[in-house]
C-alpha cells in the first residue's frame, strides 16, 4: 500500500491576549474552586494556637476575593477581545448562526462520544461544539460573577460592592444566592475535567498541536482544510 502524505501549513491561530486570558482564567478558576469549597465546607482543624494568630480562613477568603476580581476583569477583557481580536477569537464563533453550525456540532458529538472518524468537520480555530460550549460557559461566568459579588456586597462598604446589593433579592436572599454560587462552582469543576480530556483527545485524533497552540499560538493545519476555511471569508 502506498503511503499518502498530507501537506501541513503552520497557522497562527491564538493571539497573545487570548492565550494570556486562558491561563489567567485557568489559575483563577482553580483558586476560586479550592478556596470556595473550603469556605462552603470548612475543615475542623485542631490547634492550641490563638485563633487571631492563625487567621487561616481570613487568608482563604482573601485569596478567594482576590481571585474573584482577577476572574471578573479577565472575563470582561475576553468579551472585549471577541470584538477586536482576529477571526478565531471573534464572538461569532461561539453563537449558533445557521444550519451549518448545528451540523458541525452533530459531527463533533459523533467523534467525541461515538469515537467516529470524520475529518469533514475540522475547523482551524474552535469547532462549532467547542464554541457553543464556551458560550454557555461565558453565561456561567456571568452567573458566578453576579452571585459572587451579590454575596460580597453584604461584607464590604466599597462602592463597587454596593453596585450588587440588588442581587440577593433576585435570588431569594443570601441562602438561595449561596446555593446558586455553589452549584456554579461544580459546573466549572465538571467542565474543567471534560475540557482537559477533550483537548488531549482532539490533539491525538487531529494531530494539529492542539495543546501546544495555547502556549505558542500556532497550529498545523492541512492545506485543503485551510484553503476551505479561507474561502469562507472571501
Amino acid at each position: 500500500m502506498e503511503a499518502t502524505s498530507t501537506r501541513l501549513r503552520r497557522v497562527f491561530v491564538w493571539e497573545l491576549p487570548v492565550r494570556v486570558y486562558h491561563w489567567i482564567n485557568a489559575l483563577a478558576v482553580v483558586g476560586l474552586c479550592v478556596t470556595g469549597y473550603l469556605i462552603g465546607n470548612p475543615p475542623a482543624i485542631q490547634s492550641t494556637a490563638e485563633a487571631s494568630h492563625r487567621f487561616l480562613f481570613g487568608t482563604i477568603r482573601f485569596i478567594h476575593f482576590t481571585a474573584a476580581y482577577i476572574f471578573f476583569f479577565n472575563f470582561l477583557f475576553r468579551l472585549y477581545w471577541g470584538f477586536v481580536g482576529n477571526k478565531y477569537a471573534d464572538w461569532k464563533n461561539f453563537i449558533p448562526t445557521g444550519r451549518k453550525f448545528f451540523r458541525e456540532m452533530r459531527d463533533v458529538l459523533r467523534i467525541d462520544i461515538l469515537l467516529q472518524k470524520n475529518r469533514d468537520h475540522l475547523s482551524v480555530g474552535h469547532n462549532a461544539l467547542a464554541g457553543f460550549i464556551y458560550f454557555l460557559t461565558f453565561l456561567a461566568f456571568l452567573l458566578q460573577c453576579v452571585t459572587g459579588f451579590g454575596l460580597y456586597a453584604g461584607m464590604s462598604d466599597w462602592w463597587f460592592a454596593d453596585l450588587w446589593v440588588w442581587v440577593s433579592g433576585v435570588f431569594g436572599g443570601d441562602f438561595g444566592l449561596r446555593n446558586w454560587h455553589h452549584a456554579a462552582m461544580w459546573f466549572f469543576i465538571v467542565f474543567a475535567i471534560i475540557h482537559v480530556y477533550l483537548v488531549f483527545y482532539h490533539d491525538y485524533v487531529e494531530g494539529r498541536g492542539e495543546i501546544s497552540s495555547m502556549g505558542g499560538g500556532w497550529k498545523f493545519i492541512e492545506e485543503d482544510v485551510f484553503e476551505k476555511e479561507e474561502s469562507k471569508v472571501e
